[in-house]
């Protein structure tokens, strides 16, 4: 008999807030550090929250594109991503509430494989359909492009 897993699941965390600036957050066996820059009052151990929000929108691009490509059966090869971000710090400096912090977000997924321009294309459309990450950004108003090419080894 297959198991049938759950479509929607309940996250929990409960953090640790040991400075103004930096949180503990317990994920699986983990312990993910947010924190702010020495010039910012933090202690550097890891990113700031807005930096997070754009790394996770990379990993999900990484996790949810290769998992598109295994799908439609194209070898991605090595890929890179990077990423060109608008961030209006107005919000978090206090001077003014903002609408969209992100206004805009290009990303480039850089694959050096035997993929042809048309199915890194596919996989691009798929992948839009499935980021989690993705969606929210786009759902709170950032132009979100994400460009899929093929480059040379």
């Amino acid at each position: 008999m297959a198991v049938k897993m759950k479509t929607v699941v309940t996250y929990r965390a409960k953090a640790a807030c040991p400075t103004h600036a930096r949180t503990e957050i317990p994920v699986r066996d983990l312990t993910v550090v947010v924190d702010e820059p020495l010039e910012r009052g933090g202690t550097n151990l890891g990113a700031t929250p807005t930096e997070m929000a754009l790394a996770a929108l990379i990993a999900c691009t990484n996790v949810i594109g290769n998992k598109n490509a295994k799908r439609l059966g194209v070898d991605l090869g090595e890929i890179t991503i990077d990423a060109d971000c608008k961030f209006d710090r107005r919000g978090v400096l206090m001077e003014e509430e903002i609408d969209v912090p992100f206004p805009e977000i290009t990303l480039t997924v850089a694959c050096n494989g035997p993929a042809t321009s048309a199915q890194l294309e596919e996989v691009g459309t798929e992948t839009a359909k499935y980021c989690a990450i993705a969606k929210l950004f786009t759902a709170a108003g950032t132009d979100l492009t994400v460009n899929w090419v093929k480059v040379e080894n």
